[in-house]
């Protein structure tokens, strides 16, 4: 049930009053909602940075003169359009990413919190989480960003080194991210995550290993691991081409993951998806959600969603894009109350695929209920059991299969890639020999 407007302003209030970590167990992760239900998780997308970084191709501007006031009532009328189309009656989780939402104002995200919680159910300890770049990020910035609602933060480090740093093109330095990152430990205790990258231009595993075991006596609950990925388009990717800079050398990459993932688990991690690792509980509730292929609204220019679109009638889940380009969007706002400029209608074996190939990237992996929450007919035990490659790889130590379900050991998460080759493989093939089912999907 919506709120009334008055109760959707006190949504805040509340909020704050239940800034608590929800539970989860050291084996599994959020509840999970089940394919077709209300239940879905919101993106919202800010497309604004100071500058672009030498190695992102992400849909981001850098602003000239931007009307936020318009930009704000586009969010808000977007979240308030998708919640109507999708049917979605409880909003999960709430992630503002970009771009850099930390450039936006706090207003803007209070208002589109107070937006979803009128035109849905938001509970007061939904994690609400933002993206933040330490040079927007200052201390009474942060705070005014816990006041509108957010309760969650995830910091873009990427470095602990001020060469590298300015290697990425980042706008802060070394010292800028410690600042800020002590800063929102004390105001958001137990849920600042913080992004670490590996695999950059002449970097060594070393160094690298320093700057993660430094960033372990300072950081919170929550780190990630990211490898650089060389983008067509960027200037990283343009400098290596060129040979001003050394290509990364994928054999250290790998060398510094394995050995990275190692320390966390050592400092008492969890590694509970590819790139992920959490201890104390502190999981995304946010990207479980992707990771476990529920229902998520996109909202803002570029932003992707997956949903039923129940309330205009649809019993197929799509994959949706917003238009890109910022102006453009919010003139598709206005005028048709939203702006997604691509739909693509999911089939069985699409979603399925998605299912497989999301849900291995956790250490929970998929287990047979939740398998056959979007497969009744096929089981698990039907497609892997009898396969000679699934046997293979089982007896490799790098995956299970078993009473509770599919999963990667921790070494077949490190190799997750060229596992999912065989088994999609398998999955098709599966696929193509049932008997058609009628089976609604969602």
């Amino acid at each position: 049930m919506a709120l009334p407007r008055s109760q959707a302003r006190g949504w805040v209030k509340a909020a704050k009053m239940a800034q608590r970590r929800r539970p989860a167990d050291d084996t599994g992760g959020p509840q999970s909602p089940a394919p077709g239900s209300q239940r879905a998780a919101l993106y919202v997308h800010w497309p604004y940075c100071e500058k672009r970084c030498s190695y992102c191709n992400f849909n981001k501007y850098i602003p000239r003169g931007v009307d936020e006031a318009a930009l704000r009532r586009c969010l808000v009328i977007e979240a308030q359009t998708l919640l109507r189309l999708s049917g979605v009656r409880r909003v999960e989780s709430v992630f503002f990413g970009g771009g850099t939402p930390s450039l936006a104002s706090p207003h803007t995200v209070a208002a589109v919190l107070e937006a979803v919680a009128q035109a849905a159910h938001l509970p007061a300890d939904s994690e609400v989480t933002l993206e933040a770049n330490p040079t927007s990020a200052s201390g009474s910035r942060l705070a005014a960003f816990g006041a509108a609602g957010v309760n969650r933060l995830s910091i873009g480090l990427q470095s602990l080194d001020d060469t590298e740093l300015q290697l990425l093109g980042r706008t802060h330095s070394a010292r800028d991210a410690l600042q800020t990152l002590a800063e929102a430990q004390r105001l958001f205790p137990g849920r600042v995550s913080v992004d670490l990258m590996l695999g950059l231009p002449a970097q060594q595993v070393g160094p690298w290993l320093r700057q993660l075991q430094g960033l372990l006596r300072c950081c919170d609950d929550h780190v990630s691991l990211y490898q650089l990925s060389l983008e067509r388009g960027t200037t990283l990717f343009t400098q290596v081409q060129q040979g001003a800079l050394p290509a990364p050398d994928p054999e250290l990459a790998a060398e510094m993951y394995q050995e990275g993932r190692a320390v966390l688990r050592e400092a008492g991690f969890r590694q509970y998806e590819v790139s992920n690792f959490a201890r104390n509980g502190a999981l995304s509730t946010h990207n479980w959600t992707y990771w476990q292929c529920g229902q998520y609204l996109g909202v803002g220019p570029g932003a992707h969603g997956r949903f039923i679109p129940q309330g205009a009638g649809g019993h197929t889940r799509e994959a949706r894009i917003q238009t890109l380009e910022p102006d453009s969007w919010m003139k598709e706002v206005m005028l048709f109350g939203h702006g997604t400029r691509r739909r693509v209608p999911l089939s069985e074996l699409e979603l399925l695929e998605e299912v497989l190939a999301m849900g291995l990237r956790t250490d929970v992996g998929i287990t047979h209920q939740h398998w056959q929450q979007f497969e009744p007919q096929l089981t698990l035990w039907d497609l892997f059991g009898a396969s000679k490659e699934v046997k293979e790889l089982q007896e490799q130590g790098l995956l299970l299969l078993d009473h509770r379900g599919l999963r990667c050991s921790w070494e077949g998460l490190a190799v997750l890639d060229s596992l999912l080759l065989s088994l999609l493989s398998r999955l098709q093939e599966a696929w193509q020999q049932r008997t058609p089912s009628s089976v609604p999907r969602g």
